[in-house]
């Protein structure tokens, strides 16, 4: 069987090269790369063919030739890489690879930062919000910048969210003459002039941001902007996010959001998520903005409009949560039948025998597993001078399994 030797070219030039990598690349006929790839082997006696071309060409060449082949790649051809592309086209037994070190691990060794905990971006065909989105989400990451998503415009969109807390590297040219790695924060990243060929690497500095950014459970009540008796209360909301059972990739419909403050605390518990906070309310929807803001929230995206109407264009969910219903309780229901897949999961709160009974009967009937759990909070008054308890309305939180 042919195989097609895909061979990392390291910062360091030819001489980053191991020695079968040398051996593959004399042995053989065809080379193929970018031009600053080939330009590594100016003695080589076959035929070189530049990769910059049409890739779709570039695989036709390669499954009409039986000569010896090697494909050149940047680094590691499987991160970030030409890799990806060729398994896309090949068999993996047509391939192999043999990697070299990636700018990013030559990054990460020149600044003496370990980067087995970073996670890594290529910027390429994201929106800056997208890319943004990842990086709050670390205490540690590197990209690979792009003229749309220059390390400028991703300062600015972090610096918008209000999560400029990261020291700051670029680290330009790596490899060349022109080596340079720039210590700065993310607000000296605005106005910086950066080589088009940069590894930016941005690190968590945890003390320049505010407490309520941090992921907590039970986040007190009056620091939501909120009507208060319209707030889900923080023993029943952690009650609540429990029973909901979110995983780091969750998309999660907050139906009848209020103040967000579900929406915003499922949030910090999904690095990956994402989350719908659907409210009619423009009050209420005002309260949802300034919370967001507030809590450095992520992935959150308010949806204006009734339930179900508004629910059309959504993403399918994995997990719902039901904190309101503006009468039309049946008809979300259906939807969210519909739409929910096999092992999803429903949680709702009423507060009113009648809701609980409409609900209960509905997914019992639907095929649903009905759980429902009753919570009764009291808590003291600190501002009396004796110790009594004011008794909140009893919530009845139901959770439901689709199987």
């Amino acid at each position: 069987m042919k195989k097609i030797y895909v061979i990392g070219a390291g910062v360091e030039g030819q001489e980053g090269f191991s020695r079968r990598a040398l051996d593959l690349v004399g042995q053989a006929d065809i080379l193929f790369g970018r031009p600053k790839q080939l330009a590594l082997f100016p003695d080589f006696p076959g035929e070189k063919v530049n990769t910059d071309q049409n890739f779709s060409d570039v695989v036709n060449q390669l499954k009409a030739t039986d000569r010896r082949v090697v494909v050149l790649a940047s680094g590691d051809p499987l991160f970030f890489g030409i890799g990806r592309q060729l398994l896309r086209n090949f068999q993996e037994d047509e391939l192999e690879f043999v990697p070299n070190v990636s700018s990013v691990q030559y990054a990460f060794a020149k600044l003496g930062i370990p980067w087995d905990d970073a996670v890594f971006l290529s910027c390429k065909g994201h929106a800056t919000e997208d890319v943004v989105d990842r990086i709050i989400a670390s205490d540690k990451a590197a990209l690979l910048t792009d003229t749309q998503n220059t390390p400028g415009a991703i300062a600015r969109e972090m610096i918008l969210r209000g999560r400029d807390g990261y020291a700051a590297y670029v680290c330009e040219n790596l490899g060349t003459s022109e080596e340079r790695i720039v210590r700065t924060d993310v607000r000296g990243l605005l106005d910086a002039q950066v080589a088009s060929l940069n590894v930016l690497v941005l690190v968590k500095q945890y003390e320049a941001f505010a407490e309520a950014s941090r992921p907590v459970l039970g986040i007190p009540d009056d620091t939501f902007s909120a009507i208060k008796k319209q707030i889900t209360r923080e023993e029943v909301r952690a009650i609540t996010l429990a029973k909901l059972r979110l995983c780091h990739d969750t998309v999660l419909w907050d139906i009848g959001a209020g103040s967000g403050s579900v929406s915003i605390e499922a949030d910090h518990l999904m690095p990956n998520g994402r989350v719908f906070a659907i409210e009619q309310n423009e009050q209420y929807q005002e309260f949802i903005r300034e919370n967001l803001r507030k809590f450095h929230s992520r992935h959150v995206s308010i949806v204006e409009g009734e339930a179900p109407a508004c629910l059309e264009l959504l993403p399918d969910p994995d997990r719902v949560f039901i904190g309101g219903s503006g009468g039309n309780l049946w008809d979300i229901l259906e939807v969210v039948d519909q739409r929910l897949a096999i092992g999803g999961r429903v949680v709702v709160n009423a507060i009113t025998l009648d809701t609980l009974s409409a609900t209960s009967e509905f997914l019992e009937n639907a095929g649903y597993r009905v759980e429902v759990t009753s919570v009764n909070i009291a808590r003291t008054r600190p501002s009396t001078d004796y110790k009594m308890f004011e008794a909140f309305h009893p919530v009845f939180i139901l959770l439901a399994d689709k199987e």
